[in-house]
């Protein structure tokens, strides 16, 4: 009998600053092995790069509210989305999931999930969905390799952070979501993974062999938030 896995892929990943073709490839070839052993993935794909860019031009040109933000960010989510569905035709839920909580036949290896309405990150729909699915642990892929006890790129002193409790991480992140904040996991979703008695696992998206090593239960890089 296989598992499921739950993936929140960060936009950074998918698009650091154009789209990072030759990660997708790698990311496809170690999904569909991972599949063919029994196994499936949920993907739950972030808006990053694509969602900074829309909110940054539409914030010059008008005062927008803080819904206008997150739209733009949610529909980036779901460009990104599309893409990564193509990733694995054949394989793949035909629907992409908006809202965590709807019921889903999931019969297909792989399913693909995006945003779903303001006040709530594609984190949040991971946490949902692993619920949803009877998941006990998200993997986080993005563009960091662990948390760290101060933002790691102004601060050269900063330092890894293994093993951190969810009580001890939701000190660090506050409990307001904020659409465009950049946290490791964010705040409302790390508050729900906590409810739902959740782990986190945080690790560099685009070191897949790392990635792999947790896949096959070897020991990683990353930060484990429970």
């Amino acid at each position: 009998m296989g598992r499921i896995v739950v993936i929140s892929l960060g936009g950074s990943i998918i698009v650091p600053d154009k789209i990072n073709v030759e990660f997708l490839k790698d990311f496809k070839k170690l999904i569909n092995d991972f599949v063919e052993k029994g196994n499936k993935a949920i993907i739950v794909c972030g808006g990053g790069k694509t969602a900074r860019l829309y909110q940054n031009a539409a914030s010059k040109i008008s005062n927008l509210r803080i819904d206008d933000i997150d739209w733009m960010g949610i529909h980036a989510t779901r460009l990104n989305a599309q893409l990564v569905k193509t990733l694995f035709l054949g394989i793949v839920n035909e629907k992409i999931i908006h809202n965590p909580d709807d019921k889903v036949d999931f019969r297909e290896k792989v399913l693909i999930a995006a945003g779903w309405k303001p006040g709530f990150s594609t984190d949040y729909d991971a946490v949902r969905l692993a619920h949803n699915f009877n998941v006990k642990t998200i993997i986080n892929m993005s563009d960091i390799s662990y948390v760290y006890d101060k933002e790691p790129k102004n601060n050269h002193d900063a330092r890894p952070i293994k093993d951190i409790s969810w009580k001890n991480f939701r000190k660090m992140v506050g409990d307001e979501w904020d659409p465009g904040l950049n946290a490791p996991f964010d705040p409302i979703a790390a508050k729900e993974a906590e409810k739902l008695g959740l782990k986190v696992i945080i690790l560099k998206g685009t070191d897949l062999n790392n990635f792999k090593k947790f896949l096959e239960g070897k020991d990683f890089d990353g930060t484990v938030i429970s």
